[in-house]
């Protein structure tokens, strides 16, 4: 910092006013010590300012797995969202286990940053102490836990599990399966539970009689889990013209034994997944499936655990927003426009 001062003939207090962009310094001042820095290739020491301002400008993201398409399409959501605020991301990965997502929120990680996002499977309703964190920021992720101590961003996993199904029944299917139930989830709040309810709210409504046969568990949801389960359907003989799956990598793996087997989608059964990840665009056919606002809900979540970072003394209540959905219907349920 005092080479920079030295080549812009300016003191160490304006450049420092200039590195955390204060408003009140002169244009053509500002422009010399850019262009010094420019010159130096000067990279403040993040460990330094933040033991003087007590911020390090990085915050965390702590996500399951990296390998599913959603949290790594998430990660790259919430690092554009933060770049654009001058904020910088570590992503950590927790692979779903209770003791490193309690280490997470808990662990000695957390003085590198300024904040967390983080998204749990593992913890469950009675881990909600455990999110206090005294008064480090955190905006959780998911639907493991509500009515918990922090801000909270979740989708419409429900409602819009219900409009995937009655987009099946708009066009005509009854015998609709779905992949990805999760028969240890109990009572808990999980995306699996919610969006099974959303499935039968949507067959309630139509009258028609729910077909334990038809629901299907699959511990990992990636395309071998959504493959094998339509492989078990066909061995066993199972009836069925349509597929609800609970996220779109089960819906890939559905598609490519369908294929195999000779039926035609969606000429014999339709398909339709959650996410929309980007992959689901470019499958052949291409993948209907549900848009759960994932940018949006990357951007909400930096803005709100930006807000916390700031705060001063009274912090706010906790808030839950949850980012609007909608259908994305293309070859895979009979709209031959994939462009979507």
């Amino acid at each position: 910092m005092h080479d920079v001062a030295r080549v812009a003939g300016v003191s160490i207090k304006t450049v420092s006013n200039v590195i955390n962009d204060y408003p009140h310094v002169r244009p053509d001042t500002r422009t010399r010590v850019q262009d010094a820095i420019a010159e130096l290739d000067y990279r403040p020491n993040l460990s330094a300012r933040g033991l003087r301002s007590g911020r390090t400008g990085v915050i965390g993201l702590a996500v399951p797995a990296l390998r599913e398409n959603y949290f790594a399409e998430l990660a790259d959501a919430v690092i554009r969202s933060a770049e654009a605020h001058g904020l910088g991301v570590v992503v950590e990965q927790t692979s779903g286990e209770r003791d490193a997502e309690l280490l997470a929120v808990s662990g000695g990680r957390r003085r590198f940053l300024d904040g967390l996002l983080f998204s749990p499977v593992a913890m469950g309703q009675t881990d909600a102490a455990a999110l206090t964190g005294g008064s480090f920021p955190l905006v959780l992720l998911g639907e493991r836990i509500f009515d918990g101590p922090t801000d909270h961003v979740v989708m419409h996993n429900t409602t819009a599990a219900r409009a995937a199904v009655e987009h099946l029944l708009e066009r005509g299917r009854r015998r609709i399966v779905l992949i990805g139930a999760d028969p240890a989830a109990g009572d808990e709040a999980s995306s699996a539970s919610l969006r099974l309810k959303g499935y039968r709210q949507a067959l309630d409504a139509a009258g028609i009689e729910i077909d334990p046969a038809l629901i299907r568990p699959c511990e990992h949801w990636n395309r071998a889990g959504g493959a094998d389960t339509v492989r078990g359907l066909l061995d066993e003989g199972v009836d069925f013209d349509a597929i609800f799956t609970l996220n779109d990598t089960l819906g890939l793996g559905a598609l490519r034994t369908l294929g195999a087997a000779g039926l035609r989608v969606p000429d014999d059964v339709d398909v339709i997944g959650f996410d929309n990840i980007d992959e689901s665009r470019y499958s052949v056919p291409s993948l209907s499936t549900v848009d759960t606002g994932r940018d949006e809900i990357a951007a909400i979540a930096v803005e709100l655990l930006i807000e916390r970072i700031a705060e001063k003394d009274d912090a706010r209540p906790p808030r839950t927003i949850k980012p609007d959905f909608r259908i994305v219907a293309r070859e895979s349920t009979g709209n031959p426009d994939s462009a979507q």
